[in-house]
């Protein structure tokens, strides 16, 4: 057995708790479908101050999107840990998708990278912190290896960069 699924055992074995779960279960569930980020990124349109950092958001979503979920997760077409890791038990319903990269984690770091560099600190600090949040959530459910989410991490963070360049580019009038 390899530290990736070591390390999923030992969540399961020592961390996972009626506590911490209910609290994970609804941090994961934030990021279903990039959500919240998508949700943010609009509200960052309503206003000229913030607009062009939503459209950073926005355009760093729609990346890791394409990107993450619809060419890496098929091109390495990893399969999720609970079907190799014999005693793994995971929390939610069976994900249908690749398990590589963690488009949960992709996603949220996408915006929460775009959000740090271009909003004060107040709501870029959160706003990687609740990624981060999002990211272990998909270990401790048990529907990612953690070179998943590390990936997700990476390529949210050279997406965020990306799509603050094309913003950068061709946003100026």
């Amino acid at each position: 057995m390899g530290w990736d699924a070591s390390i999923l055992l030992f969540i399961q074995e020592f961390i996972r708790n009626d506590i911490l779960t209910p609290i994970f279960l609804f941090i994961t569930h934030l990021g279903d479908k990039g959500m919240i980020w998508i949700v943010l990124s609009v509200l960052l349109l309503t206003s000229k101050k913030t607009r062009k950092t939503g459209i950073m958001g926005l355009l760093a979503l729609l990346g890791s999107l394409l990107i993450n979920n619809m060419l890496v997760k098929n091109l390495v077409a990893r399969p999720r840990p609970f079907y190799v890791i014999e005693d793994l038990r995971i929390l939610i319903d069976t994900p249908s998708e690749f398990s590589f990269p963690s488009g949960h984690t992709a996603s949220s770091f996408a915006a929460a990278f775009v959000f740090l560099r271009n909003l004060p600190k107040k709501y870029g600090i959160p706003a990687i912190v609740l990624a981060a949040l999002i990211g272990l959530s998909r270990l401790y459910i048990g529907v990612h290896y953690p070179t998943d989410v590390l990936f997700g991490v990476l390529s949210g963070w050279l997406l965020s960069l990306l799509a603050e360049k094309l913003v950068r580019i061709f946003g100026k009038t």
